[in-house]
């Protein structure tokens, strides 16, 4: 499929500046997306964030090159892009749990990753509901939080950041701002180069009391629904979307927001908005 061998081109390129600067956009361009769907795509997709990929392949091939060669630790730091051999060798250790310069010795264990190849894979035995719908533009208002392109990172800092505002009761302020309905988003958005993740309400305010508005462009959405418990399933939900329903809908993504919808009440479903286009 197309969108398999964009990410496959997009991975090919990473391959081939190991030994020079990797340029996110120029990745992310050849993926034909932006570089914050890119990097959330490959989160997903790969298991692993694209930083820390690029570290393990780049370290792999440093390993190989200090087995079979005489180059010296400071030059294979310039080589792999790193500040100084201090640096480098900080990251090395990450990866393989001993130094540069242990390397050379014999009966030494180091460890491998191997190029990423992304192919079709059979799944989808479990069912996935959605709906499809258009909305015109909106505003939230709410307090905000900048997050990492780790996925897997965010399924905890935000949890905790969620509980930080529950317990000094901005949430029970932020409340008090919806004139529409009792139901609390947590927003995702993508903003000079950042994301931020936002605990909010749809309202008209403007910056009040120390919180923050934003506009949310008019969009198409997919929305799926996503059962108790919340922190479970909706990293399954996050996941799925990127890796089962987005490659085969015919539809990309909008790039505008991920919203979820909490409802303010002990209902047992919350739904998760998608912008698509």
């Amino acid at each position: 499929m197309e969108w398999i061998e964009r990410l496959n081109k997009a991975v090919e390129y990473i391959e081939m500046n190991l030994e020079d600067k990797i340029d996110y956009a120029e990745a992310s361009k050849i993926a034909c997306c932006s570089v914050y769907h890119f990097q959330r795509m490959f989160s997903y997709i790969a298991g692993v964030t694209l930083g820390e990929y690029i570290r393990r392949r780049k370290m792999t091939k440093a390993a190989f090159e200090l087995q079979r060669s005489d180059i010296k630790i400071l030059e294979l730091s310039v080589k792999y892009g790193y500040d100084s051999p201090t640096s480098f060798s900080r990251a090395f250790q990450s990866i393989h749990k001993i130094s540069p310069s242990a390397t050379r010795n014999k009966n030494i264990i180091l460890k491998t990753y191997p190029k990423l190849i992304f192919s079709l894979s059979i799944k989808g035995e479990e069912e996935l509901e959605y709906y499809i719908t258009e909305k015109n533009s909106f505003d939230i208002l709410g307090i905000g939080k900048k997050i990492e392109f780790n996925m897997e990172e965010n399924f905890l800092s935000i949890p905790k950041f969620w509980n930080e505002n529950i317990e000094n009761e901005k949430i029970k302020k932020i409340l008090e701002y919806n004139k529409r309905d009792r139901n609390i988003l947590g927003v995702s958005l993508y903003k000079n180069n950042e994301i931020w993740y936002y605990i909010a309400v749809l309202s008209d305010y403007k910056n009040i009391d120390g919180m923050e508005n934003h506009k949310i462009n008019e969009s198409m959405w997919a929305v799926f629904k996503c059962m108790q418990p919340f922190s479970e399933n909706l990293q399954k939900i996050y996941r799925r979307f990127y890796t089962e329903w987005l490659p085969y809908s015919g539809y990309t993504y909008g790039e505008i927001a991920d919203i979820e919808i909490y409802p303010d009440n002990d209902e047992k479903s919350m739904e998760v908005w998608f912008s698509i286009k």
